[in-house]
């Protein structure tokens, strides 16, 4: 006779401090995992509060926010009979805490305080909570009245201990306690534990999901046992997106697997396992058993619950869930979802009526308005699955007078009420650029506008001339480069000006209702570079291609070019990169690679050694000779000179343009080598961008190089 389980756990679409939407979501996930016959319910990390509360972890009214939700969730008859895992902060003698709540029946059996603190990148979590480091060890949480009341109990068990079932043994890890060296589920496993549950606030970030999947796989690999993941999925208040993926793996293998990217709010995964597999297997390996015994033994805390069902008893018997291949996207995908994901719920949330975006005929502001595209595809898909919250949302976004009920009937329907694109065109754009964004709004479904804004642009400089008595004129007509470069940001900068008037105003001749979010299109390498005009149209509400490649999005639009049969991208493809500022000729086009005096991939990779491997200027030059140089396997074999000059290149415009990612449009994290000031990438603002001493040193290395 076999003992069998079934897990639930789930991905949630919670927002920070909306403590109704998050009860409610909750709840409906606990009423969905018994539903399914599962015992046992995990959820997100900090999943009552939301996660990205940042400072407001600071405020006791947060605490107290929680501990009033969690006492409508203990005291719901709805939510009794499983045995739940609940996440939220918990003050405790003065320390703030990142915790897991675990209860049955309306009563708490465990605080579990995190161990292991985010700390990295995008994480702060040191800022607010403290580690609990006394492992095995457990103190006395005396509960706030408001649970009193619920629970009939004045204090529980708070810290480091193991839930002991009627015939099983549940242990807890949180997000970053996978993802260190002694991870906690490795000595609970051996002392027994057979279930560990995982809740986790983990954010999308392209090519990532393989690392987190196999890592869960090892954790039941080497030892044995099941280990349910659960994850934060959305937009919850920032730029990231919690990109969900809830599963169940059991013995190294994944056995349920749940949407990476998706508009459901609740998702619910689930899984039945045989307990007599992770004991047969345990049981069998001479090794494990020998540290087992070794190991120090966890309090445990006792459950009164059975979590599993004897198959042979069964009217109609459970058969464990049969193991499956991890889905993966590829970069191509991740991009066409993950940004159309964030972009609905930051367009729903912010209860706004749209975007406007600046569109400009290449390839950045085509691979936005691509992902509203993408965005609205995904609406409509979930509209046909019936999705009451997508159905309300569109609902909102698409009534009219006539018809308050109204729902669109395809991606272009959508994008018509929702999403407006202006082309803002000077003398010195180009007829094909015009046609380009014309086509591509026409294609989409955007309510378009075309414009000219040279008498704008005579207009400021006019008023220059009279108020100083001289005229700028383009280095092509005989001006400076000082000259060259302010004309060109008037242009930049009066384009921002446009984008937000006619955000705010569009709706309104449209005889609709509410305002617009105006879009940037700057790709991550430009931020990099700084190849952009401070407070131009790139500065915008938001950004879904701020973190991403200009490779990255190349491969991206021939992925959806393909995948949609859409020849015109074709055009957006081979066209040269170029801000059409200046006035070209027959001999002279204005190109974004030749004015950076760098390729596109080549920031790419300095962008990776500066912020992934943390390279200086001597460290990234040494690298890059190995990779590029004579003495390593670079097809340029590029010599220590030429190399140098790239790095010194690289480091001079990467400084004097850092002060311009002070200001940087919130965009949609996705690399790992964002410069993203003050929220990711925590670094000056005014360097001595001669790097004197560091280029020296570059300059004696290329000298030792020299043949004699």
């Amino acid at each position: 006779m076999t003992l069998i389980v079934t897990l639930a756990t789930c991905s949630l679409n919670q927002w920070a401090l909306d403590f109704d939407g998050n009860l409610e979501r909750i709840r409906k996930s606990i009423q969905l995992a018994k539903a399914a016959g599962a015992t046992i319910r995990t959820g997100p990390e900090l999943e009552i509060t939301g996660y990205g509360c940042q400072d407001h972890f600071y405020e006791s009214d947060t605490y107290r926010h929680a501990w009033e939700v969690l006492a409508e969730l203990l005291q719901d008859e709805k939510c009794h009979g499983i045995l739940l895992d609940i996440g939220m902060p918990v003050s405790h003698k003065g320390v703030h805490y990142n915790c897991r709540i675990v209860a049955l029946d309306g009563r708490i059996l465990l605080i579990r305080p995190k161990m292991h603190l985010a700390n990295d990148g995008n994480y702060r979590e040191l800022r607010w909570f403290s580690p609990w480091t006394q492992r095995r060890t457990l103190d006395e949480y005396w509960l706030p009245p408001v649970v009193q009341e619920t629970t009939g109990q004045t204090k529980v068990p708070f810290g480091d201990a193991v839930v002991a079932t009627l015939d099983t043994c549940v242990g807890i890890e949180l997000c970053e306690e996978l993802f260190t060296p002694r991870s906690p589920h490795i000595d609970m496993f051996l002392d027994g534990v057979e279930i560990v549950t995982n809740s986790s606030g983990s954010h999308h970030e392209l090519r990532k999901l393989h690392r987190r999947i196999e890592l869960i796989k090892e954790a039941t690999l080497r030892n044995g046992g099941a280990y349910a993941y659960a994850n934060q999925q959305g937009c919850d208040g920032d730029r990231l997106y919690y990109d969900g993926c809830a599963l169940v793996s059991v013995n190294g293998e994944v056995v349920a697997q749940g949407s990476q990217f998706s508009l459901n709010d609740v998702e619910v995964v689930t899984a039945t396992i045989d307990l007599d597999d992770i004991r047969s297997l345990r049981g069998s390996n001479s090794s494990r058993c020998m540290q087992a015994v070794q190991t120090p033994p966890y309090p445990r805390v006792e459950a009164l619950i059975s979590l599993s069902k004897p198959s042979l008893a069964l009217s109609t018997p459970l058969r464990p869930t049969r193991p499956i291949s991890p889905k993966y996207h590829s970069t191509a995908e991740e991009i066409s979802l993950g940004p159309a994901c964030w972009l609905w719920d930051y367009l729903r949330r912010s209860r706004m009526s749209g975007f406007l975006l600046p569109l400009s005929g290449g390839l950045d502001s085509c691979s936005t308005a691509t992902i509203v595209d993408s965005m609205c595809r995904l609406v409509l898909l979930a509209i046909a699955e019936g999705n009451e919250q997508v159905i309300a949302d569109a609902q909102r976004l698409c009534a009219t007078p006539e018809d308050p009920l109204r729902l669109p009937q395809s991606p272009q329907d959508l994008a018509q009420c929702i999403f407006h694109t202006c082309y803002m065109g000077t003398a010195n754009s180009g007829r094909e650029t015009r046609q380009r964004a014309k086509d591509l709004a026409a294609q989409i479904g955007s309510y378009h506008v075309d414009l000219n804004m040279d008498s704008m642009v005579s207009a400021v400089v006019t008023l220059f001339t009279t108020i100083t008595g001289k005229t700028p004129q383009y280095e092509a007509n005989g001006g400076t480069t000082t000259e060259n470069l302010a004309l060109q940001n008037i242009q930049a900068r009066l384009r921002m000006v446009l984008a937000y008037l006619f955000a705010q105003l569009l709706p309104w001749t449209r005889s609709q209702r509410g305002s617009l979010l105006v879009l940037g299109s700057s790709n991550v390498d430009e931020c990099l570079r700084g190849y952009m005009t401070k407070y131009d149209c790139s500065s915008a509400d938001i950004n879904p291609i701020g973190g991403i490649s200009k490779q990255d999005l190349r491969t991206f639009l021939a992925f959806y070019r393909d995948k949609y049969q859409l020849p015109l991208y074709d055009q957006f493809l081979e066209a040269t990169p170029s801000a059409e500022l200046v006035p070209f000729s027959a001999t002279y086009v204005q190109s974004d690679e030749a004015e950076m005096g760098m390729t596109y991939d080549e920031l790419s990779v300095f962008g990776r050694l500066r912020k992934v491997a943390r390279c200086g200027p001597v460290a990234m030059f040494h690298k890059l000779y190995h990779e590029w140089g004579s003495g390593g396997s670079g097809l340029s074999a590029l010599a220590p000179s030429v190399i140098a000059s790239k790095v010194k290149r690289f480091f001079y415009y990467y400084s004097i343009n850092r002060h311009k990612m002070t200001t940087l449009t919130p965009s949609y994290h996705a690399e790992n080598y964002s410069p993203d000031d003050n929220r990711f990438d925590l670094r000056p603002f005014l360097y001595n961008a001669g790097w004197n001493w560091q280029f020296r040193k570059i300059d004696e290395a290329v000298d030792k190089l020299k043949p004699e």
